[in-house]
């Protein structure tokens, strides 16, 4: 069977800092013609920061587009300094928590929302945490506060509906599956 869409005619109708807006007409498998609205966007990377007591690493800020307190996972958009998703998951753990990391583990990758954006995000597992002592500044636009949270505090925070962002969900569902695994080979 065919699914590939042809493009027919691209517009750009928004470029902003981090998305650029695009409308595109298409031809489907079908011949028939449809229009996709689709957000580009340049990537991004995320931390499961955990430090040597076995305890993760959260980031507590505003989200304006849900317009409410999100508990996340440190991550940030690429920059166009970063090498590769590991450079921007390590320059954002330190922007945003004052840690960086002895251990870094890839874990993951995955387009976020392919429905509406082709915003690709990287998860690595960052372990042996320490404090860095002259550590990058936040953005300017932004305001964080660092949680650090038990196994069941995160999960609590999850009842209580403060973490509800996909990439966080996935750093839950992550350290379950990490627990289950080392009670397993015991």
């Amino acid at each position: 069977m065919n699914f590939y869409e042809e493009t027919i005619k691209s517009t750009s109708i928004y470029k902003g800092n981090v998305t650029e807006y695009i409308v595109e007409e298409v031809k489907l498998p079908n011949g028939e013609m449809s229009q996709r609205e689709i957000v580009r966007h340049a990537g991004a990377s995320a931390v499961i920061p955990f430090t040597q007591s076995g305890e993760i690493v959260l980031v507590k800020q505003y989200r304006k587009a849900i317009d409410q307190v999100s508990i996340e996972i440190p991550a940030g958009l690429k920059d166009a300094s970063d090498l590769d998703g590991l450079h921007t998951a390590k320059r954002e753990l330190e922007e945003e928590t004052d840690y960086n990391a002895k251990s870094w583990k890839f874990v993951t990758s995955f387009y976020s929302t392919p429905g509406f954006t082709d915003e690709f995000l990287e998860i690595y597992e960052a372990t042996d945490l320490y404090i860095v002592d002259d550590s990058l500044t936040q953005d300017d636009d932004e305001t964080v506060e660092v949680i650090i949270a038990t196994y069941d505090e995160a999960w609590d925070l999850y009842e209580q509906g403060l973490l509800r962002d996909s990439k966080t969900v996935f750093a839950l569902f992550y350290w379950k599956m990490k627990k289950l695994e080392m009670k397993l080979g015991e």
